[in-house]
């Protein structure tokens, strides 16, 4: 038997072990301490992420598989983070939950992990850590609510908050109508159930190879999610048998699979900041180019949610990932493993499309080419990004005056001014919103069309700014602008009236003004430092330390990995 890493903490009839073996008989037999593997259950399961609120009974059923395989769970509470309710935004949150999980998983007497995450930053923030710290991991994703509706149409939980909430402003919803909808969109358990960032995360972290092939999408109330943890719960135990790690399955190979499948699903922008931090982690060279060299040229074959029609309950119906892989299997790396030691392409022969309106055949694609444009110019010297897939043909080449917004207060404060200097060709700019600027870089990069443009009928602007929209948002938005305004990017120059050309054809993002005016531009006071100076706590260190979206907005002292190894006692 392979010694267990827990042994150095078990093993023994020092003090020391005698002390980690007795505090830990509250109902463990002796045989616990065998050498069977203990299996950490990192779960961020919280009342106050409601979209995580049910991973504890997902956590019984993972109990069961490592119990059954020979193992021993442990239940791990680590940071928990709800997009919809932490402030001033979870992102700013997402690296001390992978460096607070990391640190946990190694300091602690494990062999292995199985990684509970479910809304937007919780799986990055896991697979984070789990990169760092390097022990045999395997994620089992919360899954998606069920389908809502409300007038007989159904909604998508975030898609329709944008598309409703625009509508109360424009005069043709009543605020009556639109709080009743409330209930209707949250049907059950599970998170946003349209293509937003969970979602997005759960099937990249699949293609990726982290998930047991084929049980990422499945809904939260389906009882083939406890199906699937209690099988992860069982390969965990196989993984440390294996000796197998994230190392050895997050490789270049495996990058390349899941930028393919974000593109081929109209996946949300945020995944890339996501990959891009992982990578980081475990020093894979990937970079912001790779998603257009890679992810450009893919079809869009989902039609769901914000970028078409439909939601997850359809898409798990309809066949799910391995059918959409199967489609683009000439695209994928063979060599990329997954969790199960077996390679991601060894799943999809027997995978079938089973609805051809929710995943399109290869050659009846929703888009021929949909994946992340990287844009570059003399407002982007970094790169920003574009998802075409959820923006408005007509704006897709784009020339207009800046209307600018030096802030989110100025937004707030300014964007329904009848007396606003705005028509429809206008292109609204958002500073102040990067990882230091805000600080977090948070998702408001969909900013709220003009009131008076929306009584108009007016549903689609370009819209530019140095933060993250949700996923589950849509429009002819730029974002994740590199350099931010507040580190110095170019972006903090830009005044009222200046003409921005988008050209998302040619990857081009420029600024139209003379370069001798620009260099006599000094940037606005509260864009340049905003709320980017806090005194103290996470956020100064976050400030002082994270770096910028292009590399993915990690701290600058948390790329790479540690490893699993602890050198001292702690009696």
């Amino acid at each position: 038997m392979r010694e267990q890493r827990s042994s150095q903490w078990y093993a023994g009839n020092d003090r020391n072990a005698y002390i980690h073996r007795a505090w830990m008989r509250r109902g463990l037999p002796q045989h616990a301490f065998d050498g069977r593997p203990h299996i950490a259950i990192a779960n961020t399961a919280s009342d106050l992420t409601p979209c995580n609120s049910h991973l504890n009974e997902v956590a019984k059923s993972v109990e069961q598989g490592v119990y059954e395989a020979g193992g021993i769970p442990m239940n791990l509470p680590v940071v928990s983070l709800g997009e919809t309710l932490v402030r001033p935004t979870a992102m700013l949150w997402r690296n001390m939950a992978a460096m607070a999980t990391e640190e946990m998983l190694r300091a602690n007497p494990i062999d292995g992990v199985v990684l509970l995450g479910g809304c937007d930053k919780t799986i990055p923030s896991l697979l984070m850590a789990a990169a760092s710290v390097d022990l045999p991991a395997v994620v089992v994703p919360g899954g998606p609510m069920l389908t809502g509706t409300f007038r007989g149409v159904p909604l998508g939980c975030g898609t329709d908050v944008w598309r409703l909430s625009e509508e109360v402003r424009a005069g043709t919803l009543s605020e009556d109508q639109f709080t009743r909808s409330e209930s209707s969109m949250i049907r059950s358990r599970g998170h946003c159930n349209t293509m937003g960032t969970a979602s997005t995360m759960a099937l990249v972290s699949e293609a990726l190879g982290a998930i047991i092939p084929g049980l990422a999408g499945t809904p939260a109330p389906d009882s083939r999610l406890l199906e699937g943890a209690h099988a992860s719960g069982r390969l965990a135990v196989d993984l440390v048998a294996a000796g197998r790690r994230p190392s050895d399955i997050f490789t270049a190979a495996s990058f390349v699979n899941a930028i393919v499948a974000l593109a081929a699903i109209g996946g949300s922008t945020n995944a890339v900041v996501h990959l891009l931090a992982i990578a980081g982690r475990l020093g894979v060279p990937l970079a912001l180019d790779d998603f257009d060299r890679i992810g450009s040229s893919v079809p869009l074959l989902v039609d769901l949610q914000p970028a078409g029609r439909f939601l997850m309950e359809d898409f798990h119906r309809a066949g799910g990932l391995l059918a959409v892989l199967r489609e683009v299997k000439d695209l994928l790396d063979p060599s990329a493993l997954t969790v199960t030691g077996l390679p991601l392409v060894d799943y999809l022969d027997d995978a079938a499309i089973w609805d051809p309106e929710v995943i399109r055949l290869r050659r009846e694609p929703l888009q021929d080419a949909a994946g992340i444009a990287v844009l570059y110019g003399n407002l982007a010297p970094r790169g920003a990004i574009v998802k075409p897939a959820a923006a408005s043909p007509e704006l897709l080449e784009h020339r207009g005056r800046a209307v600018v917004f030096d802030s989110i207060e100025d937004m707030h404060a300014r964007i329904d001014d009848p007396d606003l200097d705005v028509d429809p060709t206008s292109v609204l700019v958002l500073k102040g919103c990067g990882p230091k600027g805000y600080p977090g870089m948070p998702e408001v990069s969909n900013m709220p069309l003009p009131k008076k443009l929306l009584e108009q009928g007016v549903r689609d602007m370009v819209r530019i700014c140095d933060g993250r929209m949700s996923g589950t948002a849509y429009g002819t938005v730029v974002l994740h602008v590199t350099p931010e305004a507040a580190d110095g990017g170019p972006l903090a120059l830009v005044e009222n009236g200046d003409v921005i050309f988008l050209d998302i054809a040619n990857r081009r993002l420029e600024l139209e003004v003379d370069p001798d005016e620009l260099a006599q531009r000094t940037p606005n006071a509260a864009t340049v430092q905003g709320f980017a100076n806090p005194a103290r706590g996470w956020e100064r260190l976050y400030v002082d330390h994270v770096l910028q979206a292009d590399t993915g907005a990690d701290l600058d002292f948390l790329i790479g990995s540690t490893g699993d190894r602890v050198s001292r006692e702690s009696h």
